[in-house]
């Protein structure tokens, strides 16, 4: 039994005990992991409802890439042999910051063309993971059209901060991945995939398979940008040579590494048919 105390330390006999919902001890165990899966469901949605966040174009990609100027000041650096940059790396990461910069254009020229659209919610909101490489530069391009955008970032063992272009009010922060992976399905009506690693590759994935098996029903275009990455690391072709996916499996998604196409597909599409169905569904 507890007690407490009045003001001159005379035991008074009982402690007020704690509300369950203000009891950290118990939100915090294994008994209450119902409720903090439900959170994860339940305040992302308050928050995109207040914020008449009404669907996204997600943005997937390595969050090691570098935007130009860095790779360029650290390639200067590497030959000068200035700090402990390697220069092979250094050459390698002013390469691949070309994604970066496609990424950063590609995401500004889309927020403008949703600005454009008079709705009155918000349309086709730029969405990443909320980290950096090819996540902070899509934010950033959405916050150089001065458009909204989200971040969805994940606690990880290895400190990952959001990045600075995520609009205040529409970055997270999920402990569960099922749970984070639910919110960039559930709201987007397109995804570009920039290359990247395991987590990029476990998206692509699951989503293709989600719309190959029909468990996702809405019309949602799959860019895959970067030609000779994607072809390289997945050999689509294999597959249907093996017979493990059809051919017209094949028509899920577009390569390609023109900018102009990538915006011509997703802004066709989503003025077709994303625009038939505001709001998040699946």
């Amino acid at each position: 039994m507890t007690h407490d105390s009045d003001d001159n330390g005379a035991d008074t006999g009982f402690r007020k005990p704690v509300k369950a919902y203000a009891n950290l001890d118990f939100l915090q165990s294994k008994d209450a992991r119902q409720l903090r899966i439900l959170a994860e469901y339940l305040e992302p949605a308050s928050r995109f409802e207040r914020y008449k966040v009404d669907d996204t174009i997600v943005f997937m990609g390595s969050a090691r890439l570098k935007p130009r100027d860095l790779a360029e000041e650290n390639l200067r650096k590497a030959e000068a042999g200035q700090g402990e940059i390697d220069l092979a790396k250094a050459r390698h990461d002013l390469w691949m910051s070309e994604h970066y910069e496609s990424a950063r254009e590609l995401a500004r020229r889309l927020t403008e063309w949703s600005k454009d659209l008079g709705e009155t919610d918000r349309r086709f909101v730029v969405c990443t993971g909320g980290g950096p490489g090819v996540m902070e530069a899509a934010n950033r391009g959405a916050s150089e059209a001065k458009g909204l955008n989200v971040g969805l970032s994940i606690t990880l063992p290895l400190e990952q901060h959001e990045n600075p272009y995520v609009t205040r009010e529409l970055g997270f922060e999920f402990h569960y991945f099922f749970m984070r992976k639910f919110w960039f399905t559930y709201l987007a009506k397109a995804i570009i995939f920039f290359p990247g690693g395991f987590g990029t590759l476990d998206e692509l994935f699951e989503t293709l398979t989600l719309l190959q098996t029909r468990k996702v029903k809405k019309r949602m275009p799959i860019v895959l940008f970067g030609s000779d990455f994607w072809r390289e690391t997945i050999n689509f072709d294999a597959l249907v040579k093996y017979g493990t996916i059809n051919e017209d499996d094949k028509n899920l998604f577009t390569i390609t590494d023109d900018l102009d196409e990538a915006y011509d597909i997703i802004t066709r599409e989503l003025a077709e048919y994303g625009l038939r169905e505001p709001g998040a569904h699946l």
